[in-house]
């Protein structure tokens, strides 16, 4: 599988993400606000590499592909998002997403997340693309509802975070 594709939107650049973009995926995963219904996040730089590590070994073991997303027009760093654990035999896998605060309620992830499934049901010949979403995340819920997932049902108290059980619903968006 080739996941070092370009894809380019309206506005919107998604690259790989290379070794020089740590200091923003720190500045992302490292910001109260960002990650708080994010699965990591890392109190310094050097944390961070845990990160890029997972990033580059998605690629390496073929399990997923997380683009760096930018502005098409000078390259400005907004956020990542991509797939991770892909299941060939079940032709599915997760996609997950996350925006540097200034960038948000700008459309950003409604024009880069409908491309980054159409590479996964085109190039990557899946056949659903899940989103496991805190059940507190409202906006995220939002998003995912206007971008075509279905609300599949609530894992109710189903990871331990922050001191206290949380609830994941499930998202899905099926190839057609």
């Amino acid at each position: 599988m080739d996941f070092h594709s370009v894809i380019k939107t309206e506005r919107l650049l998604l690259r790989p993400i290379v070794e020089n973009d740590i200091h923003h995926v720190f500045k992302g995963l490292s910001d109260p606000d960002v990650i708080k219904y994010y699965g990591v996040s890392y109190k310094t730089l050097e944390d961070t590499n845990e990160q890029m590590r997972f990033f580059a070994a998605l690629e390496i073991e073929g399990t997923g592909s997380w683009w760096a997303i930018c502005s098409l027009e000078n390259n400005e760093f907004y956020g990542a998002g991509g797939l991770n654990s892909i299941r060939s035999e079940h032709k599915k896998a997760e996609i997950g997403f996350w925006l540097l605060k200034e960038y948000w309620r700008k459309g950003i992830m409604t024009e880069a997340l409908p491309v980054i499934c159409k590479y996964g049901f085109e190039q990557l010949g899946l056949h659903r693309i899940e989103g496991f979403v805190e059940s507190e995340n409202i906006s995220c819920k939002m998003a995912m509802k206007k971008l075509g997932f279905i609300r599949e049902g609530t894992m109710k108290d189903c990871e331990f975070k922050n001191d206290r059980f949380i609830s994941l619903d499930i998202y899905a968006k099926l190839k057609g």
